[in-house]
């Protein structure tokens, strides 16, 4: 780097001094932005885990009268305590759309790809810092406009988190078709709006601002995933916007895209030629996909943090590339297995279950892989770690009801169950869940510059480790017995009278499970004013942004960008004394290049 290149990179860090507002709030580091998305991200996942802390409520103990009902939700939806069957079905939409798209989609990836790639390719930002806080100031909007939802008068939405029409499609079905539901769409759509941009700019920075020696096969496996959930999101998300749209043309403008020869309350409406199955294939073309942006993250870190806490490379590094690809091509053709009893033609049927079943290969591909890294390795179990072997053993669990559900003859005997509910909340929810705890707990002191404490790091894995099992590996069970999704109480049927025990019993662990959120809340926010400080590579790892100082400066590194010598996963290594040996570590003379 010449030195006139040289002095311009310093100018440009300390050309004009910071405001609170364009250091905190209208930021363009990628560093803050990165921040504001996980803070937002947690604030969204309190609201979504105390709805499902409700609603569980009401499952566990139908017909009772809770004071609590009656002081969040008010009169109108819970006289005397009880809870009413409209704010049931509310509480799970919500629940539902917050936790998929405002915590799992935008909190972990907005996070973690903001924060890491430009740190682990030895970039010195984004690609286009203003399109990054564009980007975060949309979902923040789209978060204000779904929390809003919930204040309206006629109720939220609640056509369940897919939104189905003619229920979602007419005001006049349910209580939550009026202006809740407007907002619900509207907020979706500046949220596809603000993924689009964020994952536009991961893509143009992965492939443009990789530093010397940053060839795509020396890329962390962290980057891979990133890189390939933003591929992922910009193919998939406008099928969702345009679903969205059609949706509000359909509701607004007396279009009838998804609506045709429909009955309410012996009223013929004048709707015809439409198609609620057009709008179920549009919703689940981005529904499935969705799955995969939010998983394929959470493996990414998981392969960084185990690969650096078992002190070995990570094993089949290409395998897993390849495998990442070939998730994203194949999530991309198995829509379809969401709508196995929506009349399909059998033959389709099987074609989506031959393309479903297939999806298992890749995905077997991660995991063994995972357990071979951790085969022999010198594991240091912190909680980072602890959370990424959490997230191996649900991703299994959670991935072998899928191929029951990936059947099409399988399938229709447990649709619309709990079993569904299981499969989906181990294998998606629980599992990103635990990837992000696990790279908060790993780059808090990248992000922060002060250590979370252990202890309540450990407490915080093992009390949530055990809740997620006791709520979810019940619901198989009671699944399979046939109890349906989205009843809000099952006493009308004497048949499932037998499983009420079973509800109360996921409900404590549910009710647990929740409330020992707090430990980790506490040592997030505690941590961040009065953790220890951390010191520069506290993990020993070999990735770039543990070589970058610990006090954030924009653009990174001062002076020279390292240049990258050596793939990231060089553990142990024999030719070198240290256990670990960062990237921009040049190679010794003689010594061979340990290769993936």
């Amino acid at each position: 780097m010449s030195a006139e290149v040289h002095e311009h990179s310093h100018e440009h860090e300390h050309h004009h001094k910071d405001t609170f507002i364009t250091k905190y709030i209208f930021s363009i580091d990628h560093k803050m932005i990165a921040k504001q998305y996980l803070i937002t991200g947690i604030i969204m996942g309190v609201i979504g885990v105390l709805m499902s802390m409700l609603f569980r409520l009401q499952l566990a103990y139908p017909e009772e009268s809770f004071k609590i009902f009656n002081v969040l939700l008010g009169d109108k939806w819970a006289p005397n305590g009880v809870m009413a069957n409209d704010i049931y079905l509310a509480l799970v939409t919500i629940h539902g759309t917050i936790m998929v798209f405002f915590v799992l989609t935008a909190g972990l990836s907005g996070t973690f790809s903001n924060l890491l790639i430009p740190l682990q390719i030895g970039a010195r930002d984004m690609a286009s810092g203003f399109l990054n806080m564009i980007s975060y100031w949309l979902f923040f909007l789209s978060s204000v406009l779904m929390v809003c939802s919930l204040f309206v008068e006629s109720g939220p939405a609640n056509a369940g988190w897919t939104i189905y029409p003619p229920l979602s499609a007419l005001p006049q079905a349910i209580s939550g078709s009026g202006a809740g539901m407007t907002l619900w769409l509207v907020s979706m759509a500046v949220f596809i709006a603000a993924s689009l941009m964020g994952s536009l700019n991961y893509i143009v920075t992965v492939i443009n601002l990789r530093t010397k020696g940053m060839s795509m096969t020396r890329l962390p496996l962290t980057i891979w995933a990133f890189f390939v959930t933003a591929i992922i999101g910009v193919i998939s998300f406008p099928v969702l916007l345009s679903a969205a749209l059609l949706l509000i043309f359909d509701r607004s403008f007396g279009t009838s895209f998804f609506l045709s020869d429909i009955y309410i309350a012996g009223e013929v409406l004048h709707y015809q030629g439409g198609s609620p199955v057009l709008f179920e294939h549009l919703f689940w073309f981005l529904g499935h996909p969705e799955v995969y942006i939010i998983i394929l993250p959470a493996l990414g870190i998981t392969s960084e943090i185990i690969a650096t806490n078992s002190r070995k490379p990570i094993f089949g590094y290409r395998a897993m590339i390849m495998s990442i690809l070939a998730i994203a091509f194949l999530s991309t053709i198995v829509w379809g297995h969401h709508m196995f009893i929506s009349g399909m033609n059998p033959f389709l049927g099987s074609v989506f279950t031959f393309t479903t079943l297939l999806i298992a290969i890749p995905s077997a591909v991660k995991a063994f892989n995972y357990i071979t890294t951790l085969w022999k390795g010198n594991l240091q179990l912190n909680p980072a770690m602890l959370f990424s072997i959490g997230l191996v053993s649900t991703f299994i669990t959670g991935g072998l009801t899928g191929i029951i559900l990936g059947d099409s003859t399988l399938d229709i005997n447990v649709h619309d169950t709990y079993f569904v509910v299981a499969h989906f909340h181990l294998v998606m929810g629980i599992s990103a869940l635990y990837g992000m705890f696990a790279g908060i707990y790993h780059w808090f002191p990248k992000m922060f510059g002060r250590m979370l404490d252990k202890n309540l790091g450990y407490v915080h894995f093992w009390v949530t480790a055990v809740c997620a099992y006791g709520v979810f590996f019940p619901m198989h069970f009671i699944g399979l017995a046939g109890l349906p999704r989205r009843y809000y109480t099952n006493t009308n049927f004497p048949l499932f009278d037998d499983l009420q025990n079973v509800n109360v019993l996921i409900t404590t662990f549910a009710l647990i499970g929740g409330a020992f959120q707090l430990v980790f809340l506490y040592n997030f926010f505690s941590s961040i004013f009065y953790g220890k400080k951390a010191v520069q590579n506290p993990w020993k790892s070999n990735t770039l942004e543990w070589t970058a100082p610990v006090e954030h400066i924009h653009g990174n590194w001062p002076g020279e960008i390292p240049e990258v010598h050596r793939w990231p996963y060089d553990y142990s290594n024999p030719a070198h004394e240290e256990d670990f040996v960062p990237q921009n570590v040049p190679m010794k003379e003689g010594e061979e290049v340990l290769h993936h």
